[in-house]
């Protein structure tokens, strides 16, 4: 925290010396250093690294580096100084495919082509990577962006040590460096080298690296953060994956993105992909991946290939990656946010590469597996609607077209419902749904807001029938209106929830869960709290 503050007491400094300065050029360039200094100081409060919006690639867009150029610069010219007044070499071999180093120069190509490095991990934030492209050289860049003095985030340092290992796998040669070998770096090679070996001791780590760059020194807080994840058993190298895809889910997206999807994943995980066909579904594959004892299973296709595959990793400690290439998406949507609709592919490689997990509640409806909804009335009859014709055709523009043509055969029926123990009720309705889990865009499901899908409840939504269409029009807006600001609002429907709900009617029950259309005497829906985990944005 002392960096944060540093700073922010130099841009006070300068905000001074602004304001008492009579030169007008003067006082700006103070204003301009003095606003950079704030902006970097407040990435350091809130250890927000990605502020000099660094990528992957190791390069700065041009606009931040004008934006910091004041503080941009002063770290190059205090890096230049340091390197060049350093008493070790700047870079090191500390074994047999792991290097140290500050960070790199054009200069220093040379040496790497003689050590026979051919893989890079760059841990700083605040410097542009080499154009190693430009070199013609078989280099392996990655960048993971890390604030001088701190620590990497827990998602950032799975994606370091799962890169590394691959690596290594590949007998590739692998430096890390961040601006003078001391700290970030050091933190990231102990915290790799501590997976290789758990009953290792992290003191006795250090010190090995210690003996070859002796200015390797962490700080305490990074000592804190290293000691803590290694006796939580988070410095585990987690890399097995299983992907299990479709090829017919949405409008056949599996043959276009399959490359690009293997391709990413590949660089982390060694990767086995498998094909559900019309003899072999989700399912199917899903036990015979689990016999590989993977760390993940990757369901690629729409929410019907997500449940099957998630059925067979309930109550396990496997966890399911989700990549979205169908209609709906409904619970990509749910986990990853509207990004899971605008760049489905790329955000759900980006979180499965981060690997962070999150258990979430299932249920189980007539002996099935339900990660979504169980829905009667509109629900069903929009989903019938939306055949896979249709969406082939439209996308996800037929579900809309089967939401209105189910609205205009609104017809109640009388349905017995019993919550939990509770003595058995009549409800007439148009529409009932019981949900696990709900983007804010299934409307039937918003009576209360989104569905909470860790709370260990389901919940029950039902509308009020009316013989007047414009009146269901009516309820749907208010849900709309519920669904965009979480609260219950619609005065036409009602909410409640339960652990276990049971409904059948006199002439038997058409139905549709998490998108597949069934029909039973009765269905009897059970949740099943915090029984999957299940790949998710880092909070």
């Amino acid at each position: 925290m002392w960096a944060a503050f540093s700073y922010l007491a130099l841009a006070i400094v300068f905000i001074i010396a602004a304001i008492r300065v009579e030169t007008v050029y003067f006082a700006l360039f103070f204003y301009w250093t003095a606003l950079s200094l704030l902006l970097v100081s407040g990435a350091y409060f809130f250890n927000i690294a990605r502020i000099f919006r660094k990528r992957e690639n190791g390069v700065i867009p041009i606009y931040i580096r004008w934006a910091f150029i004041p503080f941009l610069l002063g770290a190059q010219l205090y890096n230049a100084w340091s390197r060049k007044n350093d008493k070790v070499p700047p870079l090191q071999q500390i074994n047999e495919h792991l290097f140290l180093a500050c960070r790199l120069f054009p200069s220093d190509i040379d040496t790497m082509k003689e050590m026979g490095i051919t893989a890079i991990l760059d841990v700083t934030c605040e410097f542009d990577g080499l154009e190693w492209s430009s070199t013609q050289e078989n280099i392996r860049y990655l960048n993971i962006p890390v604030l001088d003095h701190s620590v990497p985030t827990s998602a950032q340092l799975h994606q370091a040590i799962n890169w590394i290992d691959h690596q290594v796998k590949e007998d590739r040669r692998v430096v890390v460096h961040c601006a003078l070998g001391r700290g970030r770096s050091v933190f990231v090679m102990a915290a790799y080298l501590l997976s290789q070996n758990k009953y290792a001791d992290v003191h006795q780590v250090l010190a090995q690296i210690k003996e070859t760059r002796e200015t390797a020194n962490l700080n305490k807080r990074q000592l804190r953060h290293l000691v803590k994840r290694h006796r939580r058993g988070d410095l585990l190298i987690k890399n097995k994956a299983v992907l299990i895809a479709n090829p017919v889910s949405g409008t056949k997206l599996w043959e276009a993105k399959r490359k690009q999807i293997t391709s990413r994943l590949s660089e982390y995980y060694d990767l086995t992909v498998y094909t559900t066909s019309e003899q072999v579904n989700g399912t199917e594959l899903a036990k015979e991946a689990l016999e590989l004892n993977p760390n993940v299973v990757i369901a690629c296709g729409g929410d019907g290939t997500v449940t099957e595959v998630a059925s067979v990793l309930v109550n396990t400690d496997c966890k399911l990656g989700i990549i979205p290439l169908g209609t709906a998406n409904a619970l990509a949507h749910v986990l990853m946010g509207i990004k899971s609709k605008l760049i489905p592919v790329e955000q759900a490689c980006e979180l499965i590469i981060e690997g962070q997990a999150s258990r979430i509640d299932t249920a189980e409806c007539n002996g099935e597996r339900m990660l979504l909804l169980a829905g009667i009335g509109f629900e069903q009859k929009m989903i019938e609607k939306a055949h896979r014709d249709a969406k082939n055709e439209s996308g996800q523009l037929a579900y809309l077209q089967g939401f209105w043509q189910a609205l205009g055969e609104h017809e109640a029926q009388d349905y017995l419902v019993t919550l939990d123990d509770n003595e058995p009720q009549t409800i007439n309705t148009t529409s009932l749904i019981i949900a696990n889990a709900a983007p804010f865009t299934t409307l039937l499901a918003q009576s209360a807001g989104q569905p909470d899908h860790q709370d260990g409840l389901l919940d029950v939504n039902w509308l009020t029938p009316s013989a007047d269409s414009k009146a269901s029009t009516l309820s749907i807006a208010e849900l709309v209106f519920s669904s965009i600001t979480q609260t219950s609002f619609a005065i036409n429907s009602h909410h409640t929830n339960a652990k276990r709900v049971t409904v059948s009617a006199d002439a038997g029950l058409s139905y549709v869960i998490d998108g597949e259309v069934k029909t039973a005497e009765k269905i009897e829906v059970e949740i099943s709290p915090k029984s999957l985990s299940v790949i998710v944005a880092e909070e």
